[in-house]
């Protein structure tokens, strides 16, 4: 997770924190004029995902929490947060999703005082027993501003005012492989694949990772009841990614490697993957 802290220094900075990421999701709770008004808000509020191992040991995570205006709270400003299992239900509805409450969750800091005189201080929250669940659920631990003292105003719960963190538990496909094959393309010819790569937990079944040697993320691998892997992903949205027919692509679980082979259409013909994973 990247943590970083924050100064709105202007009324035209708290303008644009406000409306850039309001009108990207939910719709927006704010006024036209911000000036003289104060909210308290997450900051780069909304859904974000922290993959979990499955073990009992706890995580921590930490987010920012601001009071935007277009000058600073000349008193000190007390925050509440709180576990809020509705800005779940408000999610779901919104977003077409399943997520529910991860029931170990412990707020160790249920009260931030924002000093008078500046805006910032951080929330951390801390979670544990992921393997106690089932990795094919889709948990989420929704940390809310509750209430604000001083004229505050606290932002909607599904979007600036909340950390809805997603907490998928690592299926046992994810981490780090070293990468070898060949990307053969049709009329460049063939490329040495030689590297190290990262698998990221999509969901219990499925990793995702960079397609080839063409770096980013994008190609899905699911493994299925009978080590058999099924592709999915994409390079764009008119380039899917299909298996080779009559070639594998299996899981070994006694030596935890893939055997991916696949391919997607581009000018002048397919562009062809041959790669074989092993994990470190």
């Amino acid at each position: 997770m990247r943590n970083k802290i924050f100064m709105i220094t202007s009324f035209l900075a708290a303008v644009l924190l406000v409306s850039s990421c309001l009108k990207d999701d939910i719709g927006e709770d704010w006024t036209d004029t911000l000036k003289g008004k104060m909210y308290a808000e997450v900051w780069n509020g909304g859904f974000q995902a922290l993959a979990v191992e499955p073990v009992a040991a706890p995580v921590e995570f930490k987010f920012l929490v601001n009071i935007a205006s277009d000058v600073p709270p000349a008193q000190d400003i007390t925050l509440t947060l709180g576990i809020n299992a509705d800005a779940i239900t408000r999610y779901n509805e919104l977003k077409g999703t399943s997520y529910q409450l991860y029931p170990y969750i412990e707020i160790l800091t249920p009260t931030i005082v924002i000093e008078a005189g500046t805006r910032n201080g951080y929330a951390r929250v801390k979670v544990w027993n992921a393997n106690l669940l089932n990795a094919c659920d889709n948990f989420i631990a929704p940390i809310s501003i509750l209430t604000a003292t001083g004229g505050v105003i606290v932002a909607d719960p599904v979007n600036q005012g909340s950390r809805l963190m997603a907490l998928p538990i690592n299926n046992p496909f994810a981490g780090t492989y070293k990468a070898t094959g060949r990307f053969i393309h049709p009329t460049a010819g063939v490329r040495v694949i030689d590297e190290t790569k990262t698998l990221s937990t999509v969901n219990c079944s499925t990793v995702e990772t960079s397609i080839g040697d063409l770096g980013g993320s994008g190609f899905l691998i699911k493994v299925n009841a009978d080590n058999t892997v099924t592709i999915g992903g994409e390079l764009s949205a008119s380039q899917p990614l299909k298996p080779v027919t009559g070639k594998p692509n299996v899981w070994d679980p006694a030596t935890r490697t893939f055997t991916l082979n696949y391919y997607y259409e581009g000018s002048g013909g397919n562009r062809v993957i041959e790669e074989v994973y092993v994990r470190q």
